[in-house]
């Protein structure tokens, strides 16, 4: 569903949100998109059991452990921080996922840098049995193809599509999906470079650029501006945004707007890919440093 924006924009320029974040109520947007065929692909490889990897916060973590207990997986979650195994009843997407049925193994930084490696994985399957590995955010050619069903014909009127970027894959099924009088904008919420090398194994066009000012000073970090840009958007338009992927995002385009980025009469599609359960745990970290909080409904 596409919903108008009603902010006042310079140069006849119009903008409506994609609100995938209305999927479905608890496997949210883009991880909704990801896990679509990867679920599919592990019930015709007669898997029982579904493994990922993900930090405390993680939006595929929650979005893998309902998944898996609507779909009748069993779920393994491999999570960065061996010091968060004492403290599942302090966050509040471990113990949604934990309430789910996933299982947990904590595993330190250093350990959780190996998790691609196939001795890690070998290791995994001599501790759990057979699994149907999902890697970390959900990145690999089965999401891709979910999330090129992102775009549909109704957004054939759009001139640029806009979305955050996390490990590349909503933007590589986006890119792969547009027309070609559409230009794909990426908002990264991580620093550096990299991302473009991850982007082109699976994007299939050149129709794309990575705008890299907005991450906010890296994965997870806010400010006290982005926080109160958040607010305001929500009251003006009632479309609650995360402030780790689509907060910062939407933050960047109204900014690129009115910097004039953008040609005169520029249609404008931004992605809200969902992530909305990780505002509960921002809120518990801005709450103990008696930051202002992130509202919600």
């Amino acid at each position: 569903m596409n919903q108008k924006i009603t902010y006042e924009l310079p140069n006849g320029i119009s903008l409506e949100i994609k609100r995938e974040d209305l999927l479905h109520p608890f496997i949210s947007g883009n991880k909704f998109r990801k896990l679509k065929y990867n679920l599919l692909q592990a019930k015709i490889e007669k898997q029982e059991t579904v493994l990922t990897f993900g930090g405390a916060y993680s939006n595929h973590i929650a979005a893998v452990a309902y998944a898996g207990k609507e779909q009748g997986f069993k779920t393994i979650g491999v999570i960065r921080g061996d010091e968060l195994g004492d403290k599942i009843a302090e966050n509040p997407t471990l113990q949604f996922a934990q309430e789910c049925g996933m299982q947990f193994e904590f595993i330190t930084r250093d350990a959780y840098r190996l998790k691609t490696e196939t001795n890690f994985i070998a290791n995994l399957k001599d501790k759990f049995g057979s699994f149907y590995l999902v890697p970390e955010g959900g990145t690999n050619e089965y999401a891709i193809k979910g999330c090129e069903e992102i775009l549909t014909e109704e957004d054939a009127k759009f001139d640029y599509v806009c979305c955050a970027v996390g490990t590349g894959g909503t933007i590589s099924g986006i890119i792969n999906s547009a027309l070609p009088h559409q230009k794909v904008l990426g908002f990264p919420a991580l620093k550096g470079d990299f991302l473009k090398d991850e982007i082109r194994k699976f994007a299939t066009k050149e129709n794309w650029e990575l705008i890299t000012d907005y991450h906010f000073g890296g994965y997870g970090k806010v400010n006290k501006e982005l926080i109160q840009f958040i607010n305001q958007f929500y009251r003006q338009t009632e479309v609650p945004l995360d402030p780790i992927y689509t907060g910062k995002m939407v933050f960047g385009v109204i900014d690129l707007i009115q910097k004039g980025y953008f040609p005169h009469n520029s249609k404008i599609l931004l992605i809200h890919t969902g992530g909305l359960q990780g505002i509960q745990g921002m809120n518990t970290l801005l709450k103990s440093k008696n930051k202002t909080l992130i509202e919600v409904q």
